[in-house]
């Protein structure tokens, strides 16, 4: 980097939570877990069978709170970069799991929303949830059953608090994605965001997407993230005893 960012923005994909055991999207085949996209994952997919999409996020919700799934040091790395960084910090994630906060991390935005959340259909206030939902059970706001949805970005639905992303992204110095494709819109637009600002840009991945970032890391963002925090940090802190000494 030509010199120490004063704000960083870091985008995580799918990659990020793989290496905790939570099964990536696969858009090849056309199935999620062996169930049709359009069948699962979008309003249209709600809309005709209800309980089979909330069987899906049950199912993906249990896996989520069972002991097996747990960060890896990638999110410890990245909550350790956003207690000890000196300056502006956000982490925007495309994963709807609880792990970056599991693993310390405070400053989090959510763009395709939470599977640990459900929302009323109606009012669109958001609950808390750790067990089932189920098209039988009633709305604490508006008393209906069948309203309750995932809390989940689906395809076709914009994503969550986009104006505070792009707002981050306009100021940032570094902008760094983390296990994603970056292939799928609106993220995918994160990176030219960013470097029409003046940023510098980071990809780090298993291999090169061809995005046209500045900087390349590959390898496991269990083993990769870690060594790239640790360097960013101790260039944080000789800048800023730099600084003391001036």
């Amino acid at each position: 980097m030509h010199s120490m960012p004063e704000s960083v923005v870091i985008l995580t994909g799918a990659g990020i939570s793989a290496e905790s055991g939570i099964s990536t999207f696969r858009a090849a085949d056309g199935l999620w877990e062996q169930h049709r996209i359009e069948d699962v994952a979008t309003p249209e997919g709600f809309f005709r069978d209800p309980r089979l999409v909330h069987h899906f996020y049950n199912t993906r919700r249990r896996l989520l709170l069972s002991d097996p799934i747990r960060p890896n040091p990638a999110h410890t790395a990245l909550a350790r970069l956003e207690q000890q960084f000196g300056g502006e910090f956000l982490l925007v994630t495309q994963n709807i799991d609880n792990l970056h906060e599991r693993a310390g991390s405070r400053n989090v935005v959510h763009m395709h929303g939470e599977m640990l959340k459900m929302r009323c259909q109606i009012s669109e206030r958001v609950f808390d949830i750790r067990g089932d939902i189920s098209i039988e059970q009633r709305c604490r706001c508006c008393g209906e059953a069948g309203n309750l949805r995932p809390h989940v970005v689906w395809f076709g639905e914009m994503p969550l608090q986009m104006p505070r992303i792009i707002g981050a992204l306009e100021r940032c110095d570094l902008f760094i994605a983390i296990g994603t494709s970056g292939q799928v819109y609106p993220a995918a637009g994160f990176h030219d965001i960013a470097r029409r600002h003046g940023a510098e840009t980071m990809e780090i991945n298993l291999e090169d997407t061809g995005s046209g970032f500045d900087y390349h890391i590959c390898g496991k963002a269990g083993d990769t993230v870690p060594r790239f925090v640790d360097q960013l940090l101790e260039a944080d802190r000789n800048k800023a005893s730099s600084s003391r000494g001036k």
